[in-house]
């Protein structure tokens, strides 16, 4: 796929779409979508007001195609994590992808998610609802893999799997947030540790 960035003479230059796109998402997750102006996401593109229009749409289809490329690339380990055979190795790989995602010092701090769905313009209310939708569908993902381990006898009966799917959520959140105001990497895998430890053994 190729855009053109449009220029005010000359054959309009080329631009790789893809390199645009992940500096839209590194903005989008530093910013937030509220946050994150056209002037400041055109700046790290590369390219014009136009062209951004012209290849990726309006600024709300772009978050769409960022929040995209967010879950493709950055919480591929969701994915990973679901195949684990065991209900503890489900949530040790989620909250060990978490903390090198959302807690390293590669990317931004925090979980694009988290920080997208606390938006509370009237503008930005289609995106908060298209966020909520998605982590509920990774929710539901993890509850029915909770399920599973209970009936495989991999919980304890008395574990309820939404709830258990709710409390790693919860902390997952809860590290994503902490890590977004400036936490210790070592107080953020001390949280994980303490949350393994407590992990319901069948």
């Amino acid at each position: 796929m190729e855009c053109s960035a449009t220029t005010t003479r000359g054959r309009p230059r080329e631009f790789d779409p893809d390199t645009a796109l992940s500096a839209a998402l590194r903005v989008f997750w530093l910013r937030g979508y509220e946050g994150a102006s056209l002037a400041e996401l055109t700046e790290a593109m590369g390219i014009t007001k136009p062209s951004l229009y012209a290849c990726f749409g309006n600024k709300e289809a772009l978050f769409r195609k960022a929040l995209d490329l967010y879950e493709q690339e950055k919480l591929a380990y969701i994915g990973r994590a679901l195949a684990e055979p065991t209900a503890r190795g489900v949530a040790e790989v989620l909250l060990s992808g978490a903390l090198e995602t959302h807690c390293g010092k590669r990317d931004p701090q925090g979980c694009l998610g988290v920080i997208s769905s606390v938006a509370c313009g009237a503008e930005a209310e289609a995106i908060r609802e298209e966020v909520i939708a998605r982590r509920k569908s990774s929710e539901t993902a993890l509850i029915r893999r909770m399920e599973q381990a209970r009936e495989e006898g991999d919980l304890p009966a008395h574990v309820e799997p939404a709830a258990i799917a709710a409390y790693l959520t919860t902390v997952l959140q809860g590290l994503s947030v902490r890590a977004g105001s400036g936490a210790e990497p070592e107080t953020l895998k001390q949280i994980v540790a303490t949350t393994l430890a407590c992990w319901p053994s069948a």
